[in-house]
């Protein structure tokens, strides 16, 4: 007995030590959120990397070592500089480079509409591939480090196939799908490319080829076809980049106040210093208010979590509690759902979408999409009055994929014996050890059609068409924003901020007129950090994702796009086991294919 109390006198003290400590840090936290000293005639230098998350992390240790960038905040601060009577100039440093296309352009589009303050803005490059010269173009001038390459060569997607692995092992991918383009599963069924999902994947490359040509044309004011033909001349040293007219000169960064504009700058301010600055300090956000509700990774049922092992997941509980608070709250005008998801629970989705329903009765509901809403983030998308995707936005992914691995010849090979004991006709219809019966395929193929269904006659009443033109151009197929726009899915290009423009027009809110943004999730309180140090509202797990949907329910998903860049074979194994996570249980699924960007 005195042992128990001696163990749970000290389990007591350590919790209390947790707590005290988790408080002591979110104290030093919040001291440090103060404003920096800016002198007048400073320079903004402004590091970005296109592999930014769209929302804060939500834990104290993440809050404690330091705000991480953001997309908000890289936007946000050249927003705040454009109207800073402080900042005279800013200099970017493009980094990282292998994101996917939607963020990137978002940034840009921050950078162009930065221009039209009249203050200089340029691009420093310690070293440039196509992402990070992307960026760099839409800046007044180019600069390059001496010893650094311009490493511009096109763009290249590459995809895996499995199946002559698996074959090998014994192990048999009973994978079954709906959709000529859904080839998803193609990656374990498959020794290459179907002749389909060769042509989805040649027209996605080739579009965000032509979008790349584009945006470096307007940049450098050429020509595609003059673009084009330097990129097929490349890579480039520095001196060779300079002669070909693709960045003005070659410096190194303490060089930079002597070559461009920002001689006689008195001062040096950090991306990190500066992002302390508020935003009405400035006069901005101030004005009639708007919400902006992040929906930010997978989608599953119950609440949201923004710190977990598995990343950022969009709970519908969640998004119900903020729909239903800002459409109770008299001063939001409008909502613009933000969402950068590659879907998830057909459950939590189709919650999402009705409670978006609901809404647009009440208030204007634009959806702002980032790098990818497809699947389930293009479902909770369709309510809304109007759809706003970026060119290179994934999206669409309208259709359903479902199997399992059947293990047995593997589990024979290893001399593993599995045996079980079934009651029901169906109860062993996902067995690991054998495919599906006939009778089983046919119960299966059932739900999958049914499910599709169901997506694609919603789709054609959010988008004023019929079944039969969506289904033309679902089948599983990707596309990217532009085509997308094209197709009729989408009905503008662009970013978040053009999605609030619409979202002001729609609440009668003058077009010069700034608003007030009404951010969800919004910053948590020292109570909430304290009580829930290390993340959001609880930690997601497939099981959990899988009991929402129901023993055969439907996901509607897009996966994680693996990026072959810095380290491919960790990214590439990281891809690969979230996907045979997904396939393990037999549900049905709605995926993209699995794209490897170099």
């Amino acid at each position: 007995m005195a042992l128990r109390k001696g163990v749970g006198l000290i389990l007591g003290l350590i919790f209390v030590a947790v707590l005290i400590s988790a408080a002591g840090m979110a104290l030093i936290f919040f001291a440090a959120r103060g404003g920096p000293d800016i002198r007048d005639n400073a320079t903004l230098f402004l590091p970005i990397d296109p592999n930014l998350s769209e929302i804060e992390p939500g834990g104290v240790v993440s809050q404690f070592i330091g705000e991480q960038p953001t997309l908000r905040s890289v936007v946000d601060s050249l927003r705040k500089a454009a109207v800073d009577r402080r900042i005279k100039s800013v200099v970017i440093v493009p980094r990282g480079g292998g994101a996917l296309w939607g963020k990137v352009q978002e940034i840009r589009d921050a950078i162009l509409e930065f221009r039209k303050s009249g203050k200089p803005i340029i691009a420093y490059l310690e070293y440039g591939a196509e992402q990070e010269y992307y960026l760099a173009s839409a800046c007044d001038k180019v600069y390059l480090m001496p010893a650094a390459g311009l490493d511009l060569r096109g763009l290249a997607t590459y995809e895996l196939f499995l199946r002559g692995a698996l074959d090998k092992i014994g192990a048999y991918p009973d994978l079954m799908h709906i959709g000529d383009y859904k080839t998803a599963a193609n990656t374990f069924t498959e020794k290459g490319f179907t002749p389909a999902h060769r042509e989805m994947a040649e027209s996605l490359n080739r579009d965000l080829y032509s979008q790349l040509l584009r945006g470096i044309g307007d940049g450098r004011r050429k020509s595609e076809e003059e673009v084009r033909a330097l990129l097929d001349h490349g890579p480039y040293l520095a001196r060779d980049a300079v002669a070909a007219g693709l960045v003005d000169d070659v410096a190194y960064e303490d060089e930079l106040d002597d070559k461009s504009d920002l001689g006689g700058a008195k001062q040096r301010i950090d991306a990190d210093d500066y992002s302390k600055v508020a935003t009405t300090s400035l006069g901005l956000d101030r004005g009639p208010k708007i919400a902006v509700l992040y929906l930010v990774g997978v989608i599953a049922s119950g609440e949201s979590s923004f710190d977990s092992p598995n990343g950022a997941v969009t709970g519908s509980d969640t998004v119900i509690e903020w729909l239903r608070k800002v459409r109770a709250d008299n001063a939001v005008r409008a909502i613009v759902l933000r969402i950068d998801s590659p879907g998830g629970s057909a459950v939590a989705s189709d919650v999402i979408w009705r409670e978006v329903m609901l809404t647009r009765q009440i208030k204007p509901v634009i959806a702002s999409m980032g790098d990818v809403a497809a699947s389930g983030g293009y479902y909770v998308a369709m309510p809304a009055h109007a759809i706003v995707a970026q060119p290179g936005t994934l999206t669409g992914s309208i259709g359903v994929v479902v199997g399992k691995f059947a293990l047995g010849g593997t589990m024979e090979k290893l001399g593993v014996g599995v045996e079980g004991v079934e009651s029901g006709k169906y109860a062993g219809m996902l067995s690991p050890v054998r495919p599906f019966s006939p009778e089983e395929r046919a119960r299966v193929m059932e739900q999958m059609q049914a499910t599709y269904d169901t997506f694609v006659e919603k789709v054609a009443e959010s988008r004023a068409s019929t079944p039969e033109k969506i289904d033309a151009i679902a089948q599983g197929r990707v596309w990217t924003g532009r085509q997308a726009r094209d197709l009729g899915l989408v009905d503008e290009l662009g970013g978040l901020r053009d999605a609030i423009a619409l979202a002001k027009a729609r609440a009668k809110i003058d077009a010069g007129r700034h608003v007030e943004l009404d951010v969800y999730p919004p910053r948590r309180s020292l109570y909430e950090l304290v009580a829930n140090p290390f993340g959001g509202a609880g930690m997601f797990s497939r099981a959990e994702l899988a009991r929402a949907a129901g023993p055969l329910g439907a996901l509607f998903f897009h996966p994680r796009v693996a990026v072959l860049r810095e380290d491919p074979r960790a990214k590439a194994i990281e891809s690969l086991a979230i996907r045979l996570q997904l396939f393990r249980s037999g549900e049905p699924l709605t995926l993209m294919p699995n794209v490897f960007v170099h």
